[in-house]
């Protein structure tokens, strides 16, 4: 796989929400196409099974509401192959409640994780990145419906994909495109907890999506890949919603 300015060397990417799911999927589909992957994850253990076998993948433990974490990302980044070429903001906090119940320390957390977290992290890697570059953003939502008991989740992830239509604007004159892909229900860890608060007929219960099923993670990740390769050169500040439908149902 090659992007415009890379055409002669392998990817450099970095991946957070590494250790299960989409993440996880993610960093196996660029390393199997041949990219340099740090990993990222709060959990080690879970970081070792994502590169199990992949040694392409390389494995960093950081927990992205630590203000020290940007630095440390970019800085094992850069110890491997001194740029960062595709950077995947991946990592989020899928915790549920209805407005009366949303507890201060959690909300505050999901913030710090899946907004502000990216947000940093991107300010310290952009210095880093090469003419050529992408930026992933993975958000989830459309902003034109509510989304009961996922006030701050969904707030989260509609900013996120602000950031992308604000930051495709802002870096395209250094030649660094932004995109966001926006999964619908995925089978995933996360998802699962989401729906546990559900009452059981309704955890497996997907019929509102026209496909009639979710997404499978490779599925999403093939996408991710994809969004990076210079073929895809003319995309930036779009949003591109992979939910078998949901959105326009």
């Amino acid at each position: 796989m090659t992007m415009a300015g890379t055409a002669d060397r392998a990817l450099s990417v970095v991946v957070t929400g590494g250790g299960s799911g989409i993440g996880r999927a993610t960093a196996r589909a660029f390393a199997a196409q041949g990219a340099h992957v740090l990993v990222v994850g709060r959990t080690a253990e879970r970081l070792a099974e994502t590169a199990e076998g992949h040694p392409r993948i390389r494995q960093l433990a950081a927990d992205l509401v630590d203000r020290r974490a940007p630095e440390r990302i970019v800085d094992a980044a850069l110890d491997a192959t001194g740029r960062i070429d595709v950077l995947v903001n991946n990592a989020g906090v899928p915790w549920r409640a209805r407005l009366g119940e949303i507890d201060r320390d959690r909300a505050e957390r999901q913030v710090a994780t899946n907004l502000l977290g990216p947000l940093f992290l991107t300010q310290s890697a952009v210095p880093h990145m090469p003419s050529g570059a992408t930026v992933v953003n993975v958000s989830s939502n459309p902003p034109t419906r509510g989304w009961p008991a996922n006030s701050v989740y969904g707030s989260t992830k509609v900013g996120l994909d602000f950031l992308t239509l604000t930051w495709a604007v802002e870096l395209a004159p250094r030649g660094i495109r932004v995109v966001s892909v926006a999964p619908g229900p995925t089978e995933t860890p996360a998802l699962a907890e989401a729906r546990s608060g559900l009452p059981p007929e309704q955890q497996r219960d997907f019929s509102r999506i026209p496909l009639g099923r979710p997404a499978r993670p490779e599925e999403i990740a093939w996408w991710l890949t994809q969004v990076t390769r210079s073929e895809a050169g003319y995309l930036t500040g779009a949003v591109l919603r992979i939910d078998g439908g949901l959105s326009v149902r």
